[in-house]
């Protein structure tokens, strides 16, 4: 899609400023190198962006970047990075730090959400059926700005100033997106490794087809869908540890299919179970290995899939025409197959390098001269099997150009010319197996994959009186409950900069302790601070407070005391004669308990997550924080449990009065009144 013309209202305005090339964008050098920390990154990012505010900010300063998808035909789609400040925010605290374990970490100052709208998203976010009050930038808007708001969007995330993030959501083309999941992922993670960000979560509810990929991907690969790109386990819901989810991935990668066929066709014969072992074997068939367990049938299933075309009518015989010709096709069968000859054969002369299908015309109109022939051929022959080789068809991501080649899979249909005797009855069923692999269609794999997903994985109520296939259900719970994944980009150091002397400076990580509030041990995670080579401790101290209080919402008046791990004289020394290459310093210092108006009692109020907020979970599944399920609080002991662990189905409302069963045993213990 082209946005050349933007509508607000009754007015228009022509969008201008420089268009990028979405697959390479976030790339070193592509806007812009990025030097320094996350926050200077994205500051030198937003130097190449599109000022928004006037249009979409409502409060808000939004920034946006023209990002080309295709050339030809044109497709283009938008980036907004909107910036939100702490103190206009209505909520201060980030729920997504919380249910992801960072709730240690202080409240920012400010938070850059990254969004890649989706056509309906942008429409409605520039739609003029918004409340005038929002147009206006009304109060009744609360400041935000709509894109934050709104769902369904291409991709959407937030990064806090200190280089920590959250991927909120993804949609691929099953959703109606213009991209794939992949390519989503593959430019958000350029991204992220360019602004050199620190962690990034995300909470994995991807699915495809129906089936939740967490668990497919587990099954097949050992990792979630989002491990290509890094991701890893970060904290599990209901209890679930990292070392409870790789046992429950190991156990049903592990188990044999041979002990699957016996007990589901003799446990319910009657119903369509049967078609499990038939779904076995055709796969078994199309391999070259022995599929042994559940994980090697997964892993080969997805492998096909991903090797086939999207083009579901492929054959192979000889060089008869593989593909179908309607009844009213002007060119009659001998014609079209020697026309297949003539292009194959010039394909074998191009010694199986890829060529423009030009090249491939002009060459087959030595022997043809019917163009209308050739061109018929060329689009219909694409990805088909022609006697030992395989004609592919791509288009050129560079030239754009459609090009074609050959692949020779002979040595897997013919047989060796060695061989005699038995020997060929094995080729010929070899040869009968390569030609239904491409004969098999993506559509074929998904079908069957789901088929096995639902009744061995989702559904397996036929194998209850065993003991192994009664726990395939429990470890893939144990699997869906493991949703909040983390990738270390630079973990909880800063950007790669060079420590020591460079350039006549001296850069070193430091980390603050309050003293106010020695009770609680919270520091944040280091900053890289970069001083010139004759700065005295007096200039570190000052420059620690700068670079803390430029962060951090609760550090605004933070002051320095004293460096808690370096012997300091005076503050006149200079710092590279005290301090070594390399060297991590916690430096001491106090704030002010009046942060901008609040009062603040405790640490907690300047951390993501308020522990003397009053809410305690304490849940059978052995919860103790709010992981962002569905909970029920006890009307006696007013602690928090999950709905699921106390039986509450999610499509039932929680009861208006609810009792724990230690509270219930305790009334029922009451001695009677008389």
């Amino acid at each position: 899609m082209l946005l050349d013309v933007e509508v607000m209202g009754n007015k228009k305005r022509k969008r201008c400023g420089r268009v990028f090339r979405f697959k390479n964008f976030g790339e070193p050098g592509y806007p812009v190198e990025f030097r320094g920390p996350f926050r200077e990154n994205v500051n030198a990012l937003l130097e190449f962006a599109n000022s928004e505010s006037k249009y979409l900010g409502f409060g808000m300063p939004i920034w946006s970047f023209q990002l080309e998808v295709h050339r030809h035909p044109p497709s283009h789609i938008f980036l907004f990075v909107i910036e939100e400040a702490t103190e206009t925010s209505m909520n201060r605290h980030c729920k997504h730090c919380q249910y992801v374990g960072w709730g240690n970490h202080f409240i920012c100052n400010k938070k850059y959400h990254f969004v890649l709208p989706s056509k309906e998203t942008l429409a409605a976010s520039l739609s003029c059926e918004m409340p005038c009050e929002a147009i206006t930038g009304n109060s009744h808007n609360n400041g935000k700005s709509k894109l934050i708001e709104l769902e369904g969007h291409m991709m959407q995330a937030v990064f806090h100033s200190n280089g920590f993030g959250h991927l909120l959501s993804v949609n691929g083309l099953e959703t109606g997106s213009d991209l794939a999941g992949h390519q989503i992922m593959d430019f958000w993670d350029r991204l992220c490794t360019g602004l050199q960000a620190r962690k990034v979560s995300l909470n994995d509810l991807s699915q495809k087809k129906g089936m939740e990929l967490k668990l497919i991907n587990g099954i097949a690969y050992g990792e979630p869908w989002f491990g290509r790109w890094g991701y890893k386990f970060g904290r599990g819901c209901f209890g679930v540890t990292e070392s409870t989810y790789q046992k429950a991935i190991e156990a049903i990668r592990s188990i044999p299919l041979y002990l699957l066929n016996p007990q589901i066709i003799a446990g319910n014969s009657t119903c369509s179970y049967h078609d499990i072992p038939i779904i076995f074997s055709r796969y078994q068939t199309l391999s070259d290995q022995t599929l042994v367990t559940l994980g090697d049938l997964f892993h080969f299933m997805l492998e096909l899939k991903s090797q086939l075309p999207r083009r579901e009518n492929y054959a192979a015989d000889s060089y008869n025409t593989t593909f179908s010709v309607e009844a009213n096709c002007r060119w009659s069968p001998k014609r079209i197959e020697m026309a297949t000859r003539v292009i194959v054969e010039a394909l074998k002369r191009a010694e199986f390098r890829w060529i423009s299908r030009q090249e491939v015309r002009d060459a087959a109109r030595t022997y043809i001269g019917d163009t209308g022939l050739l061109d018929f051929v060329l689009k219909s022959l694409g990805n088909h099997v022609v006697g030992n080789y395989m004609v592919r068809r791509s288009l050129n991501p560079v030239t754009k150009v459609l090009e074609y080649c050959l692949e020779d899979i002979s040595s897997i249909v013919s047989p060796s010319h060695h061989q005699q005797g038995s020997s060929n009855n094995n080729n010929n069923n070899t040869n009968r197996s390569i030609k239904d692999r491409y004969k098999i269609t993506r559509a074929q794999i998904t079908k069957d994959m789901f088929y096995l997903y639902k009744y061995i994985l989702k559904d397996p109520k036929q194998t209850q009186g065993s003991s192994i296939f009664s726990a395939i259900p429990l470890a893939a719970r144990i699997i869906l409950d493991t949703k909040y994944l983390i990738k270390e980009y630079f973990g909880e150091l800063p950007f790669q900069a060079d420590l020591g002397m460079t350039d006549g400076k001296l850069s070193l990580h430091c980390t603050i302790m309050l003293r106010n509030y020695n009770n609680v041990l919270r520091m944040p995670p280091y900053e890289c601070i970069t001083l010139r080579s004759d700065a005295t401790i007096d200039d570190l101290k000052l420059e620690v407070e700068r670079n803390f209080r430029e962060i951090y919402w609760g550090l605004r008046s933070f002051c320095v005391d004293s460096i808690k791990n370096l012997e300091v004289c005076g503050g006149n020394e200079l710092v590279f004669e005290m301090v070594e290459v390399g060297r991590k310093l916690v430096v001491e210092g106090w704030i002010d308990n009046n942060v901008n108006g609040d009062i603040i009692s405790n640490i907690g109020e300047i951390c993501e997550v308020n522990d003397n907020n009053g809410m305690v979970v304490e849940c059978g599944c052995g919860t103790k924080e709010d992981d962002g399920e569905r909970m029920v609080c006890c009307d006696i002991c007013e602690t928090w449990q999950h709905t699921r662990c106390v039986r509450i189905p999610n499509d039932e409302q929680v009861p208006s009065i609810f009792l724990c069963k230690r509270c219930e045993q305790e009334i029922v213990m009451f001695p009677s009144l008389p």
